[in-house]
């Protein structure tokens, strides 16, 4: 079984355009917490999948894309996240088969 992990990923992109396609490609794989940061669980493979896609979007010498690793997913995140101001909630992933 392949441990999923929490990510943080934000992003700081100039043009509207890649802006757009990177927000697009973060959508379905997490939550979007603020304008430019997704709240992610991902297992090793679609991280890779996720960074291969940026990577491709993005203008290396203009752009930022910050991914960090905030430990595995089964492990509750109190005291690992603060809150000031309204609190983030975690949306609740459902598969329907």
């Amino acid at each position: 079984m392949t441990t999923r992990r929490h990510y943080i990923v934000s992003y700081d992109i100039s043009d509207d355009k890649r802006r757009t396609k990177v927000f697009e490609s973060l959508l379905g794989r997490g939550d979007h917490a603020q304008f430019s940061v997704f709240f992610c669980q991902l297992n090793p493979q679609e991280l890779a999948e996720l960074r291969s896609e940026i990577i491709s979007i993005v203008h290396h010498t203009e752009d930022q894309v910050l991914v960090v690793d905030l430990g595995p997913a089964h492990n509750p995140l109190e005291g690992g996240i603060e809150y000031i101001g309204k609190p983030f909630r975690v949306s609740t992933r459902v598969i329907v088969v």
